[in-house]
């Protein structure tokens, strides 16, 4: 009996801890955001030689962003990136990066 109720305590614990650790809000930047944890890593904080994102300004992301859409700064890949999204849909990903620590 007592094995039984350490067991339930366990699953019952296990639950809970589990369902607090899915409660992470996944908002649209989040999403949008996704795929430029290939090259500038998870949260913006590059593991390499691309550089990090995380914690810049939202202006001078939503303004990089815009400028390689535009041609205007010039890059191997993140025009061709930048173009396959909305105005809208680069605010929201300089919003996620900025508040990234």
């Amino acid at each position: 009996m007592r094995r039984f109720l350490l067991l339930t305590m366990f699953m019952l614990c296990s639950v809970a801890y589990g369902s607090e650790v899915l409660a992470v809000e996944i908002t649209r930047g989040l999403m949008l955001s996704n795929s430029c944890a290939a090259c500038h890593g998870t949260d913006g904080k590059s593991p390499g030689a691309i550089p990090s994102i995380n914690g810049k300004s939202v202006q001078f992301l939503v303004q990089a962003l815009y400028d390689f859409k535009s041609g205007k700064r010039s890059a191997t890949v993140m025009g061709r990136h930048a173009l396959g999204y909305s105005d809208e849909e680069l605010r929201h990903i300089a919003d996620y990066f900025s508040s990234r620590p």
